[in-house]
C-alpha cells in the first residue's frame, strides 16, 4: 500500500499515513486508526516493521516529532501536553474520528496527554516502555544527567541509549538507535527531558505522573519490560478494560524487538475495546 508523506509546517508533522484498509469493513464497524508515536531521540521508521501488519486492518498515522525524523524543532512545543495539543489539531485536519493512539517510551507520554487533555480524539491508549513514576533513585540522578547531557552533547546519549538495550535487542536495532542519537540535537534532546521530568508542570516522575494518569477515561492498556513499572502502573488504572502487561527479557525497544507481537496485541486490543 502507497505511504503518503505529509511536509512540514508549522501546524503539522511530517508522516506516514498508510490510508483506509484495502479490503472492506461494515458501514457499522469501521477499524480506529492507529496513531504511532515514537520516542526521545527517534523517529517515525521505529514503527517500519509494524505497518506490513496492521495497514490491512487499519489506517495507520506514524509522525516524527518536532525535532526528530524530518519535522523541524519547534523550540517552544517541546513538553508531551504542547506536543499533544498540536497533534490534537493535525489529527483533527484529518478528519481521524476517535483513534488508538499508541506511544513508545517519550510517545507514551504524548499520547497519554493526548488522552487527557483532548478525550474525544482518542478511543483508547497504549504505552509501551513508557516511563512514568520513576524511582526514586532515578529521580534523584535527572539535573546531574541533564547537566551531563549539556556539557557532552551527542556522546552523552549514545552511552544512555545503550543502556536501554537488552541481550534481545537485535544489532541492527542497536546501531540505528545509535546513530539515531549521534545526529540529535542535543538542545532538541535536552528541552524534551527537561519538559517530562524537571519542568514544574511535568508528569512524567511521582506523585505528579500518578495524579495524571488517573485522569485517563479511557481504555489504557500499559506494555512494560520492567516488573516494578508494570506493577506501579496497575495502581493507577481507573478504566475496567485497562491493564498492564509485562514482558519479561525484553529491553527499553521491545516494539522494535518483537513487532508481530505488539501488532497482534494491537489488533486484538483494538477489537477488546471496541465497545468502548
Amino acid at each position: 500500500m502507497p505511504h503518503t508523506h505529509t511536509p512540514d509546517t508549522p501546524a503539522t508533522f511530517h508522516a506516514v499515513d498508510t490510508g483506509p484498509p484495502a479490503h472492506g469493513h461494515g458501514a457499522d464497524t469501521p477499524p480506529p486508526t492507529l496513531l504511532l508515536v515514537h520516542g526521545w531521540g527517534s523517529d517515525g521508521e521505529d514503527w517500519a516493521a509494524h505497518l506490513p501488519l496492521l495497514s490491512p486492518h487499519h489506517r495507520v498515522l506514524v509522525p516524527d516529532l518536532p525535532g526528530h525524523g524530518r519535522t523541524p524543532d519547534r523550540p517552544r512545543r517541546c513538553a508531551p501536553r504542547a506536543v499533544a495539543a498540536d497533534l490534537a489539531r493535525w489529527l483533527t485536519s484529518r478528519d481521524t474520528g476517535p483513534v488508538v493512539a499508541v506511544g513508545h517510551s517519550m510517545g507514551g507520554q504524548v499520547v497519554t496527554a493526548l488522552a487527557v487533555e483532548h478525550p474525544a480524539l482518542v478511543r483508547s491508549t497504549v504505552t509501551v516502555a513508557t516511563g512514568f513514576g520513576g524511582d526514586p533513585a532515578g529521580a534523584s540522578r535527572l539535573p546531574a544527567e541533564q547537566a551531563a547531557l549539556r556539557r557532552e552533547g551527542t556522546a552523552w546519549a549514545v552511552r544512555f541509549v545503550r543502556r536501554a538495550f537488552s541481550p534481545a535487542t537485535p544489532e541492527p536495532v542497536r546501531r540505528r538507535h545509535e546513530r539515531l542519537m549521534a545526529a540529535m540535537d542535543p538542545e532538541v534532546l535536552a528541552r524534551y527531558r527537561e519538559a517530562m521530568y524537571l519542568a514544574p508542570d511535568a508528569v512524567g516522575l511521582r506523585p505528579a505522573a500518578e495524579a495524571y494518569l488517573r485522569r485517563r477515561r479511557c481504555p489504557t492498556l500499559g506494555v512494560h519490560s520492567s516488573a516494578a513499572a508494570a506493577s506501579w502502573e496497575r495502581t493507577t488504572l481507573t478504566h475496567p478494560l485497562s491493564r498492564v502487561e509485562l514482558w519479561e527479557g525484553t529491553g527499553h525497544y521491545l516494539h522494535e524487538e518483537r513487532p508481530a507481537a505488539l501488532a497482534r496485541l494491537l489488533r486484538e486490543w483494538c477489537a477488546a475495546t471496541a465497545a468502548a
